[in-house]
């Protein structure tokens, strides 16, 4: 699919009826929004997924450009190329930004949020160091050199061999591993809002689905509590502790949203 400068974009279909747009994170693919998961469109939905630019089987970005701004671009020119004048968004980290960004551009294409494991604050850039560490490795030394730059022994060790196989499986399923890695630099340094109080412009009903520190570390909680106290209305879903994260188990994120 075509979209904005020629931009190239790897799509699917699922279903019919009230559309969901799922936006996947940096360095995932379009099977990571709701991991294979067929509930939507057995409940009569339709369900779209997509390669953000760059990824799984999506063409790098034409112009270079991996901005909030630009990811925003290509998710209206999927729905204007599926025919949605409006749908809900379920995005997950980058994707939640992504979704967030688009729904204060054009509030009137979005029906509703789910904005899962949120990780971006405004008022911290972030450990870019490791980002462009995660670059470098990947565009060195491929999967292995990801890996490697992960530090995988900073995750708690219940969850180390699950992270770590989810890692490499997410690195193999790109065509195009270069444009990752410069997704991995360019990505972090993007604002998809300003401020928290931008947040206060959202007027669309949102669910945020957060996870527990002791197994998304990089996704904390405290990021996605200050998103639901930010979005007027809305509603914070977390998994039981010591479950896996609701963003790792595509069939309760579905029957959530479903429920909201």
């Amino acid at each position: 699919m075509a979209g904005p400068g020629g931009q190239s974009l790897a799509y699917e279909l699922h279903g019919d009826g009230p559309a969901v747009v799922g936006l996947h994170g940096l360095t995932a693919t379009r099977r990571y929004v709701l991991m294979g998961s067929r509930t939507l469109e057995r409940a009569g939905r339709q369900l779209v997924l997509y390669d953000a630019r760059g990824h799984g089987a999506s063409l790098p970005a034409t112009d270079g450009d991996y901005s909030y701004g630009a990811l925003a671009g290509d998710l209206e020119a999927v729905m204007d190329a599926v025919g949605l004048e409006q749908a809900i968004l379920v995005g997950a980290s980058m994707g939640a930004h992504t979704a967030i960004r688009f729904a204060l551009d054009r509030p009137e294409r979005v029906t509703g949020l789910v904005i899962v494991t949120p990780g971006y604050d405004p008022d911290d850039p972030g450990d870019l160091v490791r980002w462009d560490a995660l670059a470098r490795g990947l565009r060195d030394g491929g999967v292995e050199g990801f890996v490697a730059a992960y530090q995988l022994e900073s995750v708690p060790l219940a969850w180390r061999d699950t992270v770590e196989r989810v890692l490499r499986q997410r690195l193999a399923a790109h065509s195009h591993p270069d444009a990752v890695a410069d997704a991995l630099s360019a990505v972090p340094r993007s604002r998809p809002f300003e401020n928290w109080s931008e947040l206060g412009q959202v007027a669309t009903p949102t669910l945020v689905v957060g996870s527990r520190d002791e197994a998304d570390p990089g996704h904390p909680l405290a990021t996605a509590q200050r998103y639901a106290a930010a979005i007027p209305g809305a509603r914070m879903h977390l998994e039981e502790a010591g479950r896996s994260p609701i963003a790792w188990q595509g069939g309760q994120l579905s029957q959530l949203l479903l429920d909201f």
